[in-house]
């Protein structure tokens, strides 16, 4: 008579469980081992560019250094700091278009993008905020410049709070991703470093009222670090510029207008940048307060039927 128990006392139901679990062991490590490697290198790119933009915002300009590149860095450190910033965000975008190009979006892809962007997004615009007020030559007292490293500490907690928030809730996708919780990470990055790039090409003019936006700039500066970080956990709804409004056929009147801004960015990208990243992240804040305070139309209520002169 033939048993499902062999002779060392193991049922066969066991073996096949204890040979399930080892495959999906097995599976879990090959899976860590490899990794599709253009988007995972796109995303590398990413965070080398954020970590590249902390030290360049950290150079000593007023000293010699040996190697010819970083001393040409050195002269402008918040300028190429700054452009690092937007080199981040190309390699954001182009990771997760490399990956759903290949037909491979990975949790593991995911997370490595959130770690990535809290380097170029989270950590490096609070970081060149506060290197640009340091050496802006601007004596303040004590309270004031631990209220500003405050200002940035916060940005940095609201990033991070911001991404954790989104792995939580991302789907794969391109149809999952038309609009946004909060102010993307990117945006509110840009806006950081666009007003940087602002307000160093403000000191390159010799008239007087460039050099005093120049310092306004300097002023506005936590206070743009402080809204856009708390815009990033806020839950106002952004849009996907690009695969709301560019993709697909479009209005003749779009392309017009798409084709301006692009030229306002080849003669004047300083300040196009600056005042097109912050209408982006005032967008929602304004029309939520548009949408709840305006004025609500007054309905009558309908005229009432004629009623006939009753016959006597």
């Amino acid at each position: 008579m033939k048993t499902d128990t062999p002779s060392n006392g193991i049922s066969r139901e066991h073996l096949r469980e204890h040979r399930r679990r080892r495959f999906r062991r097995h599976g879990r490590r090959a899976y860590i081992r490899s990794v599709y490697f253009l988007p995972s290198l796109a995303t590398l790119g990413n965070a080398v560019c954020g970590f590249g933009a902390m030290y360049v915002s950290s150079l000593d300009f007023s000293t010699q250094i040996p190697d010819p590149w970083t001393q040409s860095f050195a002269l402008h450190p918040f300028v190429v700091a700054a452009y690092l910033i937007f080199l981040a965000m190309i390699f954001d975008g182009l990771d997760g278009r490399l990956a759903r190009f290949a037909r491979h979006t990975t949790d593991f892809g995911g997370q490595l993008d959130s770690l990535a962007d809290m380097v170029s997004f989270g950590a490096a615009p609070a970081f060149l905020a506060l290197q640009l007020f340091r050496h802006s030559g601007t004596e303040l007292p004590i309270p004031i410049t631990r209220l500003i490293w405050a200002i940035a500490a916060m940005y940095m907690s609201c990033a991070a709070l911001r991404l954790a928030r989104f792995n939580v809730s991302n789907e794969h996708g391109e149809q999952h991703h038309f609009s946004f919780l909060g102010l993307p990470s990117p945006g509110a990055a840009g806006t950081v470093a666009s007003f940087v790039l602002m307000q160093q090409e403000l000191l390159q003019h010799t008239h007087p009222l460039a050099s005093v936006l120049a310092q306004v700039c300097v002023w506005l500066l936590p206070v743009v670090v402080l809204v856009t970080g708390l815009l990033m956990v806020s839950t106002l709804r952004y849009p996907h510029l690009v695969n709301r409004y560019f993709r697909g056929k479009r209005s003749f009147g779009r392309l017009v207008v798409v084709l301006a801004i692009g030229l306002l960015v080849i003669v004047r990208h300083q300040h196009t940048l600056a005042i097109g990243t912050l209408i982006y992240s005032l967008w929602a804040p304004v029309s939520w307060a548009y949408l709840r305070f305006r004025p609500k139309p007054t309905t009558q209520p309908p005229a009432p039927f004629p009623q006939a002169p009753s016959s006597t």
